[in-house]
């Protein structure tokens, strides 16, 4: 099996991640815990989400917009079979903030927009200052991609676990019953 057949076929890990990060997220009100660190982030799911179904010639894509409170129609396409494949992220850690879009089947990050922490005129142009500026906003990004591994690891071992059976129920009745 060649690489590309190995992530076709492998592709649904992702899309079960960003539901059950859904679902999590949904679950406490937005707010979601770092098992290994035991601190609580705000994980809001919003505007943009992209379902995806089928193989193919048949293959559909179903873009749904609007309010974070407002994403029913996704909620509809998850009970009719549709895998979520993409979504717009809000994250919040400690004092900062993070836009991002998030691809599920190759874990793909979008468009990620970082907080701003100072601008250039508050350091002036200096090579120093510019270079504090750049390692700065790499940081940054490195929280944001330290911050999903350990949210993909704690999925991966509940995935993997006998522990799995029962969170699959759990988020399968989320995803029947809940029309927030």
């Amino acid at each position: 099996m060649d690489l590309v057949d190995l992530i076709t076929e492998k592709r649904f890990i992702g899309q079960e991640f960003l539901t059950w990060l859904w679902y999590k997220s949904d679950e406490r009100g937005g707010t979601v815990l770092l098992p290994d660190s035991g601190e609580d982030i705000t994980l809001v799911f919003e505007k943009h989400l992209l379902l995806e179904f089928g193989e193919g010639d048949s293959h559909e894509k179903i873009v749904c917009t609007g309010l974070q409170a407002e994403l029913k129609e996704a909620r509809t396409g998850l009970r009719m079979g549709k895998k979520l494949e993409q979504a717009r992220i809000h994250m919040i850690r400690g004092e900062y903030e993070w836009h991002m879009t998030i691809k599920a089947s190759l874990m793909e990050f979008r468009s990620v927009k970082v907080p701003k922490t100072m601008e250039g005129t508050d350091e002036g142009d200096s090579p120093e200052a510019v270079e504090g500026r750049l390692l700065d906003r790499i940081g940054l990004l490195e929280t944001v991609y330290k911050t999903f591994d350990e949210l993909f690891g704690h999925f991966m071992t509940i995935r993997t676990s006998d522990q799995w059976p029962a969170e699959a129920d759990k988020l399968r009745s989320w995803i029947h019953h809940s029309d927030k």
